[in-house]
């Protein structure tokens, strides 16, 4: 990937896994403020290791990680929040029993009380849809409407990066694209750095700066986003696709 200037979130040669066996292996990547860059690869390539070890879940082994202009590497994963991280999981994104609004007060529980009805209030103007809805239980809420509740929940603490892990799984196709091309991207533009673990190929790098792909813990291609999107066997030789895998997932 050609060097971006000013990157706000840098790691560099990280290595990171469980009981000293290390699942990724040398990576480095970064992100600018105002980009979207996505990692992709098959499954059991080391994407989730990868985003425990820039969150803090899980001790480096090795490497670095530089935030803004902070060294955060070995700092606990509530201290990498409270300077700016914000990270959206696969799962377990929203409290399913809670309210939407319940969800995005839980979201601001860093802010001083008297702050968070006006936060709550600025959120939600960044997600209209999900006004009527404040009383609702998030269980009884759609996948697309979760998820987007799950990102406004994490968009509570203003969050300078924000790492998005998989957020169009199980999700319908048209839902999908909503999430990336609507609000994802959106999210961008607001001049915050996106971090995207997507396993929706083409639909994540056309609204992405730049890609790597990880297979087998290690970043097998580092390019801009045009770069991968011209790469007609990108599915085939890197992400275990099959033909017609690859095909549809240029076509998303």
């Amino acid at each position: 990937m050609t060097q971006r200037e000013a990157p706000f979130l840098v790691a560099t040669d990280l290595s990171a896994g469980y009981s000293q066996v290390p699942v990724v292996r040398g990576v480095s990547l970064q992100v600018g403020l105002g980009e979207i860059v996505v990692v992709v690869g098959p499954n059991g390539a080391g994407k989730s290791t990868l985003v425990k070890a820039i969150t803090g879940e899980l001790e480096l082994l090795r490497g670095g990680i530089r935030f803004g202009d902070q060294e955060i590497g070995r700092l606990r994963e509530d201290d990498r929040m409270n300077r700016g991280m914000g990270y959206v999981p696969q799962l377990r994104d929203v409290f399913p029993t809670l309210t939407v609004m319940e969800n995005l007060e839980m979201g601001g529980y860093r802010l001083a009380k008297r702050d968070i009805p006006q936060r709550v209030e600025m959120v939600l103007e960044t997600f209209p849809a999900l006004k009527g809805l404040r009383r609702r239980l998030a269980r009884s809420m759609s996948g697309g409407e979760q998820k987007m509740l799950g990102i406004a929940r994490a968009l509570m603490a203003d969050p300078r990066l924000l790492i998005l892990d998989e957020p169009t799984a199980n999700l319908a196709p048209q839902v999908a694209t909503h999430v990336l091309q609507d609000i994802v991207a959106q999210l961008a533009k607001s001049g915050r750095a996106i971090l995207l673990i997507e396993q929706r190929v083409a639909l994540a790098l056309a609204i992405a700066a730049g890609g790597y792909v990880l297979t087998d813990g290690q970043v097998r291609l580092d390019r801009s986003a045009a770069e991968l999107l011209s790469m007609s066997d990108l599915g085939t030789l890197f992400l275990g696709m099959s033909e017609a895998g690859a095909t549809s997932a240029h076509h998303q």
